[in-house]
């Protein structure tokens, strides 16, 4: 059985800027995962703030996880004894198709009431199915899945925290 690629979106790391017991014993639990947390630029600019305690403990976490075309961030594949592999799906970042997949999941996507499209959710989402067998880390999984409805993933879980 493969490991399945953990996403985390805003919520997640929040859970983990707050050191909410949940988040952070998932967290820690995915040390040994053969692919680093991913975590999209756009949900890392959601969360961060020039607090000392958030910047601390995100610090942290950010250690432990990827952030796909950051220049300074830990690659998306933990090393092994055969050498340094590579994950496709984050080393091409979206092209033309994919953001048009994005659009018509905000547009169709059957979210709850009271809520908008949100193109972060909709990456967070897309970027789940890309990677194949994935699980999403959300304090949102009824808009994750209203997107994941659209997209129609094979394999892709989505966990609350």
């Amino acid at each position: 059985m493969t490991a399945r690629v953990p996403v985390y979106d805003t919520g997640m790391l929040i859970a983990l800027a707050d050191r909410k017991a949940k988040a952070v014993a998932l967290h820690g639990g995915l040390d040994a995962t053969p692919h680093r947390a991913l975590v999209l630029g756009p949900v890392l600019a959601q969360v961060w703030r020039p607090r000392p305690a958030a910047v601390h403990a995100l610090a942290g976490v950010l250690r432990d996880c990827t952030v796909p075309g950051a220049r300074s961030s830990e690659p998306a594949m933990r090393q092994t004894r055969a050498g340094q592999a590579e994950c496709i799906a984050c080393a091409a970042g979206p092209d033309l198709i994919d953001w048009r997949r994005m659009g018509v999941a905000l547009g169709e996507a059957q979210l709850p009431a009271k809520k908008k499209p949100d193109a972060v959710d909709a990456w967070v989402a897309l970027s789940a199915v890309k990677h194949g067998s994935a699980v999403i880390f959300t304090s949102d999984p009824e808009d994750i899945e209203a997107y994941l409805g659209v997209l129609n993933p094979s394999d892709v879980h989505v966990e609350r925290v």
